[in-house]
């Protein structure tokens, strides 16, 4: 835990005994009110006593981990940046009811005078709050990057293949993007799959989601999911795919130096086919983006491999 008195990189001095003292009220009142803000909402509520966004979302963090509560216990919600999609809908706490498998986009037509692709909806805000899911989906997809998420979009993914769910937290996940992920495993009890890139980061990545962050870790239990499954891109599939060698590119010693640490990480240990995945990363010295699957063919990320990797069972 960090102490109250942690300096914020962009404040030296370190938050003030105002700076404290005024979050600390605004949460008594929420609570009190039983109404909820979002950590922007605090910093515009006095952003000439706050400075800057970090320090207000440094002091709500050092306030829940000293609680030991989790935050949207204070009342305190983050500013939402995942998107969600596919076969699924809820009940908002205020009763809005969701539909994740429909949109305006859906009664659009397009130049092809066919239905325009799904658009994807906001994750919510209040995970907490919602009830009432609903969904026939087979498995949740999470993926790494907003770009490969659109695409999965406009080629209609979800409804081609099966159906199912797709959800982004467009590179390191937002809190509510990982809290929904665990929502969905509670409630379905389907499988959770990850498609993240053949490198150190997107691995890191996806480890959050499976095992939490540094961060956050006082909250672990409940933003994480075990079952987390590696589905791609492997390493090996750059081999076994035979994915161009203009596609690849090499390790830089950041990539390297931050390969060697996660391999030390000790929940690693129980995952061997990760560590092979990792180790031949380590011997080849390339990684890959999700896009190089594109030099093979246009559509070949959502036609083939990730069909085949679904239908045949390729995740580790």
């Amino acid at each position: 835990m960090r102490p109250l008195s942690w300096h914020c990189p962009t404040d030296p001095a370190g938050p003030t005994s105002a700076q404290i003292l005024k979050i600390l009220l605004v949460i008594y009142r929420l609570i009190q009110s039983n109404s909820y803000a979002t950590k922007r909402d605090i910093y515009y509520n006095n952003t000439q006593l706050f400075g800057s966004q970090k320090t207000v979302d440094g002091i709500v963090d050092d306030i829940s981990c000293m609680l030991k509560v989790p935050r949207r216990s204070l009342h305190v919600l983050a500013t939402c940046k995942g998107l969600i999609s596919g076969d699924l809908c809820y009940m908002e706490e205020d009763g809005t009811r969701i539909d994740c498998n429909s949109s305006s986009a859906v009664s659009s037509i397009n130049s092809r005078n066919k239905l325009a692709p799904l658009t994807a909806v906001a994750v919510s805000s209040n995970i907490d709050g919602i009830r009432n899911i609903v969904s026939c989906a087979k498995f949740v997809l999470i993926v790494e990057k907003d770009a490969t998420f659109q695409r999965l979009l406009d080629d209609d993914f979800c409804t081609k293949l099966s159906p199912c769910i797709i959800i982004t937290g467009k590179g390191v996940p937002d809190v509510n993007s990982r809290l929904m992920v665990r929502k969905l495993w509670d409630t379905l009890h389907i499988p959770i799959f990850a498609l993240v890139d053949a490198d150190p980061h997107g691995i890191e990545i996806m480890c959050i989601y499976k095992y939490g962050s540094v961060a956050m870790s006082f909250e672990a239990h409940s933003l994480t999911v075990p079952s987390v499954m590696w589905l791609g891109l492997l390493p090996s599939d750059l081999q076994r795919l035979r994915v161009p060698e203009d596609a690849l590119i090499p390790l830089t010693r950041t990539d390297e130096n931050k390969l060697t640490s996660l391999l030390k990480r000790p929940y690693l240990t129980s995952q061997p086919d990760w560590q092979k995945e990792m180790e031949l990363m380590q011997q080849t010295k390339v990684k890959a983006e999700i896009q190089s699957l594109a030099a093979i063919g246009p559509d070949y990320l959502t036609n083939i491999y990730l069909p085949n990797k679904l239908r045949y069972g390729g995740w580790v």
